[in-house]
């Protein structure tokens, strides 16, 4: 499939169009972002791996039955995708007290969730990607209301799914960000799923292995995204 002009740019990722208008190439970059895009940086490799991490993922819920814009992986920085008209919600599905939630609620940062919380949030950087409920979603017509209820329908599974798989690799999802889009009428799942997004702790002692790593100086970043990246792909 011949990759042709750039679609778009975003902070960890490039699109660009192919001689098939219903696919898309999505090139993974080295490049770090965090606090909105105030703190910029690169870790060394991640784009090689959040590609192919993101693609063990997708292939592990199309097989579970997600349907996702994955087709196939293309080379160490490039999966071929389906196009998408992209939902402007993210949903956010969170198991364990971390990040803005404590920091909105006072709650303590590793506390288990009885259940898991689903939350909305506007696509948007120069907002800051602010909190959203259903309201807001009807009012300014980002989604029909079947399309809501796909979202939280398909945003459960895929934590229930998710959870268990890195639970097989002695890993806790904490909370993680998911986008979705429509192709052809039909409402999938898009973007990556890799430490970027996703809050990953060690089972047994916590240890942070995800992009808060980067986004808090903490240290030893290249390290842990190629433990977690060990322990899906190999």
């Amino acid at each position: 499939m011949e990759r042709l002009e750039k679609l778009y740019e975003g902070k960890a990722k490039i699109l660009y169009n192919t001689s098939d208008p219903d696919l898309m190439v999505q090139y993974f970059k080295d490049d770090a972002s965090a606090f909105d895009g105030k703190k910029k940086g690169t870790i060394v490799d991640k784009g090689v791996m959040n590609n192919h991490m993101s693609s063990r993922i997708f292939q592990y819920l199309e097989g579970e039955g997600i349907k996702t814009h994955f087709v196939k992986n293309i080379n160490d920085r490039e999966m071929l995708v389906k196009k998408l008209d992209i939902i402007p919600i993210e949903v956010v599905l969170r198991n364990v007290a971390a990040g803005s939630l404590c920091k909105r609620l006072g709650i303590e940062q590793g506390m288990i969730l009885q259940k898991p919380i689903l939350e909305f949030f506007y696509k948007s950087d120069p907002l800051g990607d602010p909190m959203i409920n259903e309201c807001h979603v009807d009012v300014f017509g980002w989604a029909t209301n079947k399309e809501v209820e796909i979202l939280k329908a398909e945003g459960i599974r895929i934590n229930n799914l998710m959870t268990k798989f890195f639970e097989e690799r002695n890993i806790r999802l904490v909370d993680f960000k998911l986008e979705f889009g429509r192709h052809k009428g039909e409402v999938i799942l898009g973007d990556e799923i890799s430490p970027d997004g996703c809050r990953l702790w060690h089972l047994e002692t916590n240890e942070k292995m995800d992009k808060d790593r980067f986004r808090f100086n903490m240290g030893n970043v290249e390290e842990k995204y190629q433990e977690v990246y060990d322990l899906i792909c190999n």
